[in-house]
């Protein structure tokens, strides 16, 4: 992409400067409350359930992003019950008594009185929870739940919580309503906005940090010191999700972290990271090379993912939608791989394994597969994946979307030796062993965050990001 077409773009990209809320107010949770109530029949309970105390000391606590969302309270082993009766509705609060022997080694409580001048909510102690709920479903058909619930797996705590009531009134129906709540995540306020650029500012910091340390001789895991350093010398709370900080062969696993690897002066780093802020988790992708200048193999790799970045972000517009930013992205990265020799044309394909094509043509598998091997990118908020506007009608981009725009392109050492022996895939493999030698090994993500606001969608992560600059921030 030359630097003249560059310039046509960044303009359309608003650069967020407007002053945002640094905290949700506890009407904006009231009313997040009473938006779900409204979703209820006239006489209906609702029971959430928050993130239970880690038995480990070694695990920090982090509170169930739903039940944050209804909240904003950061206590384990707590509890919300709505109670609607008639159209009337009645929110408690159940939390954590104060504990002076307990509170010695775990810290102070805010218990009922601090839990309720906190939040405005009537609160009671979490004891008191079991008979509360028993009361309020005498003669209730249907249980409605906001909880960590999985059929598929082992039961959960919270599985077992609700089994537990199940028993104990006989034919009780569950209906989870964590769908309903995501619905009303996916649309972020100015106030969440707010806490989401604090930490996207962070985790910008943490990015040119470690750009500037990254050489040779230096190991993947003195990068995620200066990283996850960063986030707490800046007020962060904690990563929010695993670091990752993979050079080499390392750079073309996805979520590779286990950061362990010493860095030599062939290889490429890819950092994906983000900061935890009051919750809100950033996420914030660059790579780039050990030496600290790309070789010409490296940088038209790199060029191929910017040039697929850069053309998603043209689509990027209030009423579009995302799957116009997918299609670009597909179409520059197609483009790009082959005029690199590793891919047939933009149009070739090849027999996948059974299930492992993510993008199919009508003739096969899209040799883009090959290299990409995941979405264009996802919501984020109170977690880094998380809901967006568009999965929800009208399934366009709207204000109030928080979103993350990451194409990559990965040359696995193993590419060619886990596909199907079919000719096609043989003569696929003779003819793109060539480019393959050249770039194997290296992987490259580039990955920025967005928002959508009633002036059009701001592109907010401004890390270096283009070749020359990722180069300029490394010269030590």
């Amino acid at each position: 992409m030359t630097a003249f077409a560059r310039s046509l773009l960044l303009p359309a990209l608003l650069v967020t400067t407007a002053p945002l809320r640094s905290q949700v107010p506890e009407s904006e949770y009231a009313q997040r409350r009473a938006a779900l109530a409204a979703r209820l029949p006239e006489s209906a309970v609702l029971l959430a359930l928050g993130a239970r105390e880690p038995r480990e000391d070694f695990i920090t606590f982090v509170q169930a992003p739903r039940f944050w969302y209804l909240t904003g309270f950061l206590e384990p082993n707590a509890a919300l019950l709505i109670v609607k009766r008639g159209g009337a509705v009645s929110t408690t609060l159940f939390v954590l008594p104060r504990d002076p022997a307990r509170e010695a080694w775990t810290g102070a409580r805010l218990g009922t009185d601090g839990a309720a001048k906190r939040t405005g909510m009537r609160a009671r102690p979490v004891t008191e929870l079991r008979p509360a709920i028993d009361s309020a479903l005498a003669g209730m058909k249907t249980l409605y739940a906001v909880a960590d619930l999985d059929a598929s797996a082992d039961l959960s705590v919270d599985d077992q919580y609700i089994v537990s009531l199940q028993r104990g009134h006989p034919g009780l129906q569950l209906v989870n309503l964590a769908e309903d709540v995501d619905s009303l995540r996916s649309r972020h306020s100015a106030a969440e906005l707010a806490l989401l650029k604090q930490a996207i500012d962070i985790t910008v910091d943490a990015q040119r940090a470690a750009l500037g340390l990254i050489a040779p001789g230096k190991n993947e895991y003195e990068v995620q010191a200066i990283i996850e350093y960063t986030f707490r010398r800046e007020g962060a709370e904690r990563p929010g999700f695993a670091t990752i900080a993979g050079s080499g062969p390392n750079a073309t696993s996805l979520h590779y972290s286990a950061n362990d690897r010493p860095m030599t002066a062939g290889d490429l780093i890819v950092m994906d990271i983000g900061a935890s802020w009051r919750g809100y988790t950033a996420d914030v992708t660059r790579t780039a090379p050990v030496s600290g200048t790309f070789t010409t193999e490296q940088r038209a790799l790199y060029q191929v993912v910017r040039d697929a970045q850069a053309a998603a972000e043209r689509q990027a517009k209030l009423g579009a939608s995302p799957l116009a930013m997918d299609d670009s992205a597909n179409a520059a990265l197609t483009a790009g791989l082959a005029r690199l020799g590793l891919i047939e044309g933009v149009d070739a394909v090849y027999d996948a394994p059974t299930g492992g094509c993510r993008r199919r043509l009508p003739e096969g598998c899209s040799q883009l597969s090959l290299y990409y091997d995941h979405g264009l990118g996802h919501g984020i908020g109170l977690e880094v994946h998380d809901p967006t506007v568009w999965d929800y009608r009208p399934n366009t981009i709207q204000p109030g979307a928080a979103f993350t725009i990451e194409p990559g392109v990965y040359i696995r050492e193993n590419v060619f030796d886990i596909l199907p022996d079919t000719p096609r895939n043989r003569a696929m493999t003779a003819k793109l062993k060539a480019a393959y030698l050249r770039y194997r090994s290296m992987g490259v993500r580039i990955e920025d965050d967005y928002f959508a606001t009633e002036r059009g969608v701001e592109w907010v992560s401004h890390a270096p990001r283009e070749a020359s600059e990722i180069e300029a921030a490394m010269k030590h």
